[in-house]
């Protein structure tokens, strides 16, 4: 499971289109927001939306970073000239958050809502099941009053109850608070586990009447969650970080990622490192990189990421070419390079239809990767891996390239000390 983070933007259209579904029809969000990126046409923004320039307003970065207020990245109750030039004095400008330092490149704008009381709730997934947070203090300084929060723990095959909620809340809400706040907590809730949401922070949201309106609204989606409720998330947008950007190799296998039902993930650490990865799972993904900084050549390792979910043999070749052209760029390193092949014994993927679209990838990058003295390592079980190993040690020969090829009965990291060692 990957915990991925969303766009206020999102979350909140999210909670006004399928909110009331869950939460009752007494709730009532408008989901009255507009999204705005270098791209946006603001003249054609105002009259697509015209509450814009009805209603005073609040504007912030939606760039998967909080404290926005305490960085003073936050405009209330503006008109909608000060919103614009607010956003255009910010936008494509970089600014430090904390440690981190990034590009303003998305602005969410709502209605202001004046209010007096602020309220917290969120819902974060644990091994054991979900737990709820609820405080009657909420807002900036939450986190300061930690110890004032409440946790309601809600247990695999088990849900939050109205009588749960009230039994927990009982020594802070009033009669009138709690009349309210249990029916939404309770459905809230509902809304977070059928919408697959991971975590889900509401921090500050007040209360007009018999409405709740979401201030601030901070989502992670369950990825894995996307057969179940992708069409209830709609056309949601997985942002990386702030301060991160994808190289276009990253962004290459991001895109055959969402055209595939395996999982192919790529992050450059450092393009020129002699260490080159190229593991199946993500459980054995962690062991090579960690295995290769226990040995002490953190600093060369050059990529990390997986291939699994028994990828085809094109969507395998692309992503093995795509390794093999970043690691014989520039000049070569006069002490080589490694690429290792790894992996535990796969369930359902099968080696010999991955290692063929590593064979055509050798096939094209063979004299590129000679001229880089790269060595070759492979260790790998599971369907058809004699087969597999068998032609690949063939086929990398035959292209005149070093390799060793080693099965199952070889630990999984052996591999890695051979080659960083020089033992082989």
């Amino acid at each position: 499971m990957a915990q991925r983070g969303i766009r206020e933007f999102d979350a909140k259209r999210m909670l006004a289109e399928h909110g009331p579904k869950y939460i009752g029809k007494d709730f009532s969000y408008d989901g009255k927001l507009v999204l705005v990126t270098p791209k946006t046409d603001m003249k054609k923004l105002a009259k697509e939306y015209p509450w814009l320039e009805k209603t005073k307003l609040v504007v912030k970065p939606d760039q998967l970073f909080g404290k926005r207020g305490k960085h003073k990245l936050l405009l209330v109750d503006a008109d909608w000239k000060k919103a614009q030039k607010w956003i255009k004095d910010r936008m494509n400008k970089k600014v430090k958050v904390g440690k981190v330092e990034g590009k303003l490149t998305h602005f969410l704008i709502e209605p202001f809502f004046p209010h007096k009381e602020e309220f917290y709730i969120a819902m974060k997934s644990e091994r054991d099941g979900d737990v709820v947070y609820f405080s009657k203090e909420g807002g900036i300084y939450v986190e300061e009053n930690w110890d004032k929060v409440i946790q309601i723990p809600v247990p695999i095959l088990q849900t939050l109850t109205q009588a749960k909620f009230e039994k927990a809340c009982a020594k802070v809400l009033n009669k009138t608070q709690m009349k309210l706040l249990a029916p939404f907590a309770v459905g809230l809730f509902k809304f977070y586990r059928q919408l697959n949401f991971a975590y889900l922070e509401i921090n500050p949201f007040a209360v007009s009447g018999k409405n709740v309106v979401p201030l601030d609204f901070v989502g992670k989606l369950d990825d894995t969650g996307v057969f179940e409720s992708g069409l209830l998330w709609g056309d949601v947008e997985f942002p990386v970080s702030f301060g991160m950007t994808y190289t276009k190799e990253e962004e290459y296998i991001k895109t055959l990622v969402e055209k595939s039902g395996s999982s192919l993930k790529l992050t450059i650490l450092n393009p020129k490192g002699r260490v080159w990865t190229m593991v199946a799972g993500g459980g054995a993904s962690v062991i090579y990189a960690d295995t290769i900084v226990d040995l002490g050549s953190a600093k060369e390792l050059a990529n990390y990421g997986e291939y699994s979910g028994n990828p085809s043999t094109d969507e395998t070749y692309e992503y093995a070419k795509t390794i093999m052209d970043l690691m014989t760029r520039g000049k070569p390193n006069p002490k080589g390079k490694f690429l290792l092949i790894g992996g535990g014994i796969a369930n359902f993927t099968d080696v010999a239809k991955t290692f063929k679209g590593i064979n055509m990838a050798f096939s094209d990058y063979a004299d590129k990767l000679k001229k880089h003295n790269v060595k070759i390592y492979v260790r790998r079980g599971g369907p058809n891996y004699k087969e597999g190993l068998r032609n690949i040690e063939k086929h990398v020969k035959d292209l005149g390239l070093p390799i060793e090829v080693y099965g199952p009965e070889t630990h999984m990291t052996k591999i890695v000390k051979w080659a960083l060692e020089g033992k082989i």
